[in-house]
């Protein structure tokens, strides 16, 4: 065994300290950092790999840097690893000048010997679309988030031009393109790591053990209890003032708003509506309010053969009283959904004809579909509270309710947490209890990673819809530079979606944050993706 694998098993291997729900022990490490809690356990730590969760919302925007990142008010790409970029006239070729001196982070199992070139850059996407990269098919093998873009579709080469300049060459023009590498899943990887773990034989600890140039990296991770990052003392925008971050990811003892209240964490994530009257009497304590671009939604099997029938999908959304749902879950803190996108959105259309609540239409539309002595249903509840929607089990319950009311009899299968990879055709439910929280501002990031066919072919569109007419509106608004064009056809998607709806929109919801008072520095962002790298504590 080499020296290299023996230090990667060590390192991982040693269960340095107790879990998080020991206090004296979070009172040393908010002596150096904070301890942060609400999320759960990662499945990898390369955002690449994953759909969402802790990876891409929270771990990913603090051990790696991307291209470019978003405006959390204009939703804009702005400057990062590239300090500058051009797209020639044809809008099929975008070139990248990177910055200089940028240093990869120093871990356990790496020590790097020199800093970000174009070919980190290059490896890191090319990984994605290139079957001939000596990564493509390590670990899940699978790149969900950029299948259900058809990134590999869209772009067709990435060139090194010079040591700090790179060209993407697209296969069409690509309106979204800079939004997307802006995202938390576009994240830059060290292809000098990647090829010491080539010569290593450890090809997956890319994946699991990570090297980025964000301000921290990763220190120690137990499965099921706690995460640690440690600060990059070289990091390019000046060395974080915390020393370290430990997130608990403990599912034992007390829930998170108790350890919260109690001292044991300084930091809750997306505290729902419900536990805010606990927090905000505490006046040690900060709450924070963003505007999020987030919608909670059911998915509907439209290969079922009831949900075949749009008559029968309308009967389903128009049986469901939203108002009630908001005032019973969200405590009036979200928002009617009246489409998909959210109020934020600029392709925006609200539809209060097509999505409203009308009982005696809904059992109307049943009557006519021939369900009018009812219809069996089941429904997949995950459990875990999100942004777009604080308690489902609740909102199913009321949702239950309504369509009991039109004659529909639904049965609710609860789970933990819910993944769109993980659907199959022996765990499928009828409809899917869900939502998405938007990765850039570009309207095509909420339509076509839910419900394009290319993102039913990755796994995604878990309405297991597809619609050619859909697909050639969304083509057509990211190729065209006019931006009344774009409004235009995002209007006509958004029709196709409340005439046909394979899902049924509910509400958005508020992202909320909490810490103690004497932490300083946060910045909330639309998008869930955030950067404690400017986290100061103020005592």
């Amino acid at each position: 065994m080499s020296a290299l694998i023996r230090l990667l098993v060590a390192s991982f291997g040693v269960i340095a300290l107790t879990g998080c729900n020991d206090v004296e022990q979070n009172r040393d490490i908010r002596q150096q950092g904070f301890v942060y809690c609400g999320q759960g356990n990662p499945t990898t730590f390369n955002p690449q790999l994953t759909d969402g969760g802790i990876t891409v919302e929270t771990l990913g925007a603090q051990i790696f840097d991307r291209l470019l990142e978003l405006d959390p008010v204009s939703h804009q790409p702005m400057p990062n690893l590239a300090k500058g970029w051009s797209v020639n006239e044809e809008g099929t070729v975008y070139s990248f000048t990177l910055r200089k001196g940028v240093e990869f982070q120093k871990t356990q199992w790496f020590t790097p010997t020199r800093t970000l070139n174009a070919d980190d850059v290059v490896f890191s996407f090319e990984r994605l679309i290139n079957p001939d990269n000596a990564y493509y098919h390590v670990g899940n093998t699978r790149y969900p988030w950029f299948e259900s873009i058809d990134f590999k579709g869209s772009v067709a080469e990435i060139k090194a031009i010079s040591s700090h300049e790179i060209e993407f060459h697209l296969t069409r023009p690509d309106n979204t393109f800079l939004s997307n590498i802006a995202t938390g899943y576009a994240v830059i990887h060290s292809k000098e790591y990647a090829q010491n773990l080539i010569a290593a034989d450890r090809k997956n600890f890319l994946d699991s053990h990570p090297v980025g140039t964000g301000a921290f990296y990763l220190e120690e991770y137990q499965s099921g209890d706690l995460i640690r990052l440690k600060r990059h003392l070289s990091y390019w925008r000046g060395m974080p003032p915390m020393e370290q971050i430990v997130f608990d990811i403990s599912s034992r003892g007390t829930g998170t708003l108790a350890k919260f209240l109690s001292g044991e964490c300084d930091v809750l994530s997306a505290p729902v509506a419900s536990q805010l009257p606990a927090i905000t009497k505490e006046r040690k304590f900060n709450l924070e309010a963003q505007t999020a671009m987030n919608v909670a939604f059911i998915a509907l099997d439209t290969n079922h053969k009831a949900l075949k029938d749009p008559r029968v999908r309308k009967a389903l959304n128009l049986a469901i009283n939203r108002e009630n749902i908001l005032n019973s879950v969200y405590y009036g803190t979200g928002t009617q959904a009246r489409t998909i996108l959210p109020p934020s959105s600029w392709a925006y259309q609200q539809d209060s004809i097509q999505i409203r609540y009308d009982m005696k239409l809904a059992r109307a539309l049943l009557a006519e579909a021939g369900y009018e002595s009812g219809l069996s249903l089941t429904m997949w509840v995950p459990l875990e509270s999100r942004p777009y929607n604080p308690s489902p089990r609740k909102a199913a319950e009321l949702i239950q309710a309504d369509f009991a009311d039109v004659g529909i009899e639904l049965e609710l299968v609860t789970q933990d947490r819910f993944e769109r990879t993980h659907l199959s055709d022996e765990n499928r439910s009828d409809l899917i209890l869900t939502g998405w929280i938007a990765d850039n501002g570009d309207p095509d990031n909420f339509l076509r990673p839910l419900l394009s066919c290319n993102a039913k072919q990755a796994g995604l569109n878990v309405a297991m819809w597809c619609n050619p007419d859909f697909d050639t509106l969304l083509d057509l608004a990211r190729e065209t530079n006019q931006l009344r064009h774009r409004l235009n056809l995002y209007h006509q998607a958004q029709n196709v979606l409340n005439e046909l709806m394979p899902i049924i929109p509910i509400a958005h919801g508020i992202q909320y944050q909490a810490s103690h008072q004497s932490l300083q520095g946060f910045q909330m962002s639309p998008f869930g993706t955030r950067s404690f790298s400017q986290v100061y504590r103020s005592e």
